[in-house]
């Protein structure tokens, strides 16, 4: 589905998510540099965009990580994410990262990623 450049951010369905790392300083450091600027590989945003995912950020506390992913208007979560997990190198890539966090290698990224439920927003 090809959206332009306004439809895409003029609106859109925001998710926030969670995951635990493993409590090792120096995995949530390789962790860190495998998501640094430039490493994350090709295949794998290019997956995301593909299925509707126009922006995503991930914050940490601890060994806590905090997704905020942005995506287009008509996103279906579940059909997404189930398309996502047939992309080249998805499974390559959630079995490489796996190491770094409290899952299994054979974890789909769905899996993984906690859905959180908005309990306040400002204005609202």
């Amino acid at each position: 589905m090809e959206y332009t450049e306004e439809q895409k951010y003029s609106s859109f369905k925001r998710y926030c998510k969670t995951l635990e790392l493993q409590n090792d300083a120096e995995l949530i450091k390789a962790y860190k540099q495998v998501h640094a600027k430039g490493n994350a590989w090709p295949e794998i945003t290019s997956g995301m965009r593909e299925v509707g995912i126009l922006d995503m950020e991930i914050y940490i506390t601890g060994s806590r990580l905090f997704m905020i992913m942005d995506t287009v208007p008509d996103f279906d979560h579940d059909k997404a994410m189930a398309e996502l997990a047939k992309k080249p190198r998805q499974s390559e890539w959630e079995a490489y990262v796996s190491r770094f966090q409290k899952t299994s290698s054979s974890a789909t990224a769905d899996e993984k990623w906690q859905l959180m439920e908005r309990i306040y927003k400002f204005g609202e």
